[in-house]
């Protein structure tokens, strides 16, 4: 009998260029080898230079697709991206706050073009409501700033961010350090240790769908057994691949290669 592979849910928003949220998830996901399974909260209409508008789903819709999934499927992680709401925030939160799994949190605020995807009194939800239930927690350096008020502008500042978001209730932080000067750096910190990745830059503008990548790479590999370390370790690697192998499509930035290890061989 063939195996079943491990599942992993993601709860976000969908993206109709495909370089980035759902679709994204669900490509790093089959990557890894784990079974993929989605929850939409939102449906963003969406191209390669921005997003021109998002609709979130009602969240009797959201609820119902995480009832749906869990009660017959199960997860051995949970991923969230893009909630739009804090009544979407609040809705996952009290599911993923009843589960004992592994759970992963982008707390997506903008698009890599800039434009917003968290209404401004859903902060606070997610400060308060969503970020304690994760196991670990991926803000960038933009939405570190948004939750926590500390601004970083070089890497000797890193600890001082994780350890401000660490407060907000999370196991582990993974401070995204990719906008910094320089090759870029990420710092994982669990209150007591840090453990910092570095990799190379790539002089690629095509990078849509990097964070939502790298959560849902963490996420496959936390399901598939590995410690969090190790998980961290395998995602920074498949993601800067990813990186490396974008490619142009459309007027503006082009996405990640998803498949980039397949074409490889």
């Amino acid at each position: 009998m063939t195996q079943t592979p491990p599942c992993v849910l993601t709860v976000a928003g969908s993206d109709s260029g495909g370089g980035a949220g759902i679709q994204a998830d669900l490509k790093t996901m089959q990557a890894f080898g784990v079974h993929g399974m989605s929850v939409i909260a939102a449906v963003t209409a969406q191209n390669s230079l921005g997003v021109q508008g998002y609709w979130e789903l009602p969240a009797e819709a959201v609820r119902a697709q995480l009832d749906s999934v869990l009660s017959d499927m199960g997860a051995r992680a949970v991923k969230t991206g893009m909630l739009a709401s804090s009544t979407l925030v609040e809705t996952v939160a009290e599911v993923l706050g009843g589960l004992d799994v592994p759970v992963v949190i982008d707390p997506v605020g903008v698009s890599k073009h800039g434009d917003p995807l968290l209404a401004p009194d859903a902060v606070g939800a997610l400060r308060e409501r969503l970020i304690p239930t994760a196991t670990v927690v991926t803000p960038n350096l933009w939405e570190v700033e948004q939750l926590t008020g500390v601004k970083v502008t070089e890497e000797s500042e890193l600890r001082r961010a994780a350890e401000a978001m660490h407060a907000l209730g999370p196991r582990w932080v993974l401070i995204k350090g990719g906008h910094l000067s320089g090759d870029p750096v990420d710092l994982l910190f669990d209150g007591d240790h840090e453990y910092r990745f570095g990799a190379e830059r790539h002089d690629n503008m095509h990078t849509h769908g990097t964070g939502c990548t790298l959560a849902s790479a963490i996420a496959s590999g936390l399901a598939l057994g590995r410690d969090m370390v190790g998980a961290v370790e395998d995602a920074k690697a498949y993601t800067t691949g990813a990186i490396a192998h974008g490619y142009p499509l459309g007027a503006g930035i082009g996405p990640v290669d998803h498949a980039w290890r397949q074409r490889a061989h």
